[in-house]
């Protein structure tokens, strides 16, 4: 999803530089020889024809030898001010963008000496040139870059607008070049492991182009890469990708699986595929409607998570489910897929097949064992058909894992992968029931004491 070589195209739709109706260009203005004759000539006639010569010069490679003889002789000449920029211009052509940030920057060295639309040009072609070159070297010139593309933003703004353009036409033609800039400023932030930095020049391209796909994909890689991760803002701005307009089916598709991913193993590796969807689901209608992240949205973490598994037993399930609210569902984190030892229950009716399915009441004592008369729970029984000769309204023990759970009204636990405890099942029809045990606060597997 690095959307930085998209910017590529710019160059060829503005042509390394601004269309605002202003005859400045990459190739410098003739300057005039002898311009003040009270102060004296800045440049002698004979140099002012050599730089001429070297302006006019249309082959790139043959210019940058006249300019290379020009520096040679006039090392500090005032003309550097139109010299420089011809070499951006001239290695541009040449596709050698070491040398156009050089000369680039040497532009921008000589200060208000260039005028402002001469220094966003070379520095708009410098953004340009860095977007090409290897990752190594973007890294290894990401500081420079950084600084080059907030310079250019500031070039940008000092540029007037001409006379014959109007103010909406002019802040729509600085649109692109403001979009570049930014996004270079946060590539090279990234490169040099500035996410904070990254963070703000992406969100500048975003405020341009709030719908674009790769500027929030990249502000959630930004968020990632924190120390700590912020992960709830990545999460959002992963989210803002998937739903962008501007998405094809497979880019949306790709970092959707990768956001759920994300949020699975910030939540320690959620068993319950289900469950994250539908976590994930919710984020993407929020994220589908909303600008910014609503201070109200979190997520648990492993931690919070763990915390709860620390003491749960299937009776605090039970008592937490039914609550409801915000318990309920963390709690639920918790307990999807876990498998969860010696459920006691009452069976209330038994569904014959493969898997054999027992329709069973939770039950905690001898008490709520008399009046149970309705399930609360279906279980799934695997590789076990003895568990068929299970008889209705008898005690039972079972090892199961929770795969799903209805809320109320209609409260109903829902296992798979069960196995009923060997003493439960009777060894022929009409074995005496036995009296259900109360259960002991056992953990469900996987959890520490």
């Amino acid at each position: 999803m690095n959307g930085t070589k998209k910017w590529m195209g710019i160059a060829l739709a503005v042509a390394l530089g601004l269309i605002l109706g202003s005859s400045s260009s990459l190739r410098a203005q003739a300057p005039t020889a002898g311009q003040d004759t009270t102060k004296g000539p800045a440049y002698t006639l004979v140099e002012y024809n050599a730089e001429q010569a070297c302006a006019a010069e249309k082959v790139p490679a043959t210019q940058v030898k006249c300019l290379d003889d020009f520096i040679a002789k006039y090392p500090n000449s005032a003309l550097l001010v139109y010299v420089y920029p011809l070499y951006v211009n001239a290695y541009n052509q040449l596709k050698n963008p070491q040398k156009v940030m050089e000369y680039a920057d040497k532009t921008v060295a000589l200060g208000d000496k260039v005028e402002a639309v001469v220094r966003y040009q070379v520095l708009y072609a410098r953004a340009l040139s860095y977007a090409t070159l290897p990752a190594a070297e973007q890294a290894a010139g990401a500081a420079k870059a950084r600084e080059a593309a907030l310079a250019g933003l500031k070039a940008l703004d000092e540029v007037k607008k001409p006379d014959n353009v109007t103010d909406e036409d002019f802040k729509k033609q600085k649109q692109q070049p403001m979009i570049l800039f930014n996004y270079t400023a946060a590539t090279a932030a990234m490169a040099a492991k500035d996410s904070a930095g990254a963070v703000e020049s992406y969100k500048a391209v975003l405020a341009l182009n709030p719908d674009d796909l790769s500027t929030n994909y990249n502000i959630g890689k930004s968020y990632m890469a924190m120390t700590p991760p912020q992960q709830m803002d990545a999460f959002w701005y992963f989210a803002k990708a998937v739903t962008s307009k501007s998405a094809t089916q497979k880019q949306s598709a790709q970092v959707k699986d990768y956001l759920k991913k994300l949020m699975a193993n910030y939540q320690g590796g959620n068993v319950c595929d289900s469950l994250t969807d539908g976590e994930l689901n919710e984020l993407l209608q929020l994220a589908g409607s909303s600008a910014e992240r609503p201070s109200s949205y979190t997520l648990p973490s492993a931690t919070d998570i763990s915390a709860v598994q620390k003491d749960m037993t299937i009776a605090s399930v039970f008592t937490d489910l039914k609550a409801g609210g915000d318990k309920s569902k963390l709690t639920w984190l918790a307990a999807c897929g876990l498998e969860f030892p010696e459920v006691p229950g009452k069976v209330i009716a038994v569904v014959p097949g493969d898997p054999i399915v027992l329709k069973i009441a939770f039950v905690t004592s001898d008490a709520e064992f008399d009046a149970a008369t309705t399930p609360n729970m279906d279980v799934k029984v695997v590789g076990q058909p003895e568990a068929a000769r299970v008889e209705k309204d008898s005690p039972i023990h079972f090892t199961g894992t929770l795969v799903a759970y209805d809320p109320d009204p209609a409260f109903f636990l829902h296992w798979d992968k069960a196995k009923v405890k060997a003493e439960d099942i009777p060894k022929e029809k009409g074995t005496p029931k036995r009296p259900v045990r109360r259960p002991a606060a056992k953990k469900p597997s996987g959890q520490s004491n």
